[in-house]
Parts: structure tokens; sequence; C-alpha cells
């Protein structure tokens, strides 16, 4: 079975560990998945993250982050630019989610950026999820 959406798939795995409560949830390792677990990690809505080597592709295992009595620190995360309808927007677009309690990530020129990074580098990019 072939996977299209790799991004979606990660988003949907860690969507379902903080529904069940989980400290850890395991995805199929590639550098952009990477990327984007390390700008959520930079944003402060996750704990930490390894990549684990099995010999094959390898795992990427991430450690969610939750508040002092449990409570999810995510509360949406949600895809935005799908296979079939990318969406791109230039740093002066970037609308800010939640009233900036979320982020956007992006995957710009410079690399996978939060949008505060990218407003702040003056880069647009593919807007991949929103996060808050």
């Amino acid at each position: 079975m072939s996977m299209t959406d790799p991004v979606a798939d990660l988003l949907t795995r860690i969507r379902n560990a903080l529904r069940n409560k989980v400290a850890e949830v395991e995805a199929p390792s590639s550098s952009l998945k990477i990327a984007v677990v390390e700008t959520l990690k930079r944003s402060g809505f996750v704990r930490d993250y390894r990549n684990v080597e099995d010999g094959k592709r390898g795992s990427l295992r991430i450690f969610l982050k939750y508040g002092p009595d449990g409570e999810q620190i995510i509360n949406v995360i949600r895809r935005v630019s799908r296979p079939g309808c990318r969406v791109y927007r230039a740093a002066d677009e970037l609308a800010k989610v939640q009233d900036g309690l979320g982020i956007s990530v992006l995957s710009t020129n410079q690399g996978v950026l939060s949008d505060h990074e990218a407003r702040a580098k003056k880069v647009g990019g593919e807007v991949l999820c929103e996060v808050w």
C-alpha cells in the first residue's frame, strides 16, 4: 500500500496519540517529518523526538507534551496543503493562527519554519499544517 500523504499520516498519528493520552508515538521517518516535528518542538508543542534506526527506513519517536494536570498542549492539529490542492502564502499573507496562540508550519526555501519564523525572515512557502 502506498502512502500518498505522509505528513497527513504523521499528523493523524499525533492526533490519535493525544486523544488516547499516550506519552509517545512512532511514525515512519523522513527528512520532511523530522523537520515538521523539530518545528513543533521549537514552538513548544512537542517535548522531544528521536530518530530510531531499525536497519530499514527508520522510525521517528515523538514524545508528546501535556500540561501539569494532564491536559493536551495541542488542541487541534490539521493539514492545510494537500497533494491535490497545494496552499502557498507569501510572508505578508500569513494570518495569525488563533490570534497568535497557534502556529502554521511552512515549507520554505530556507527549510521548514513556523509562521513566526517565516514572517521574521520575510519568506513564504507551502502551508503544511496548523497547530493550536
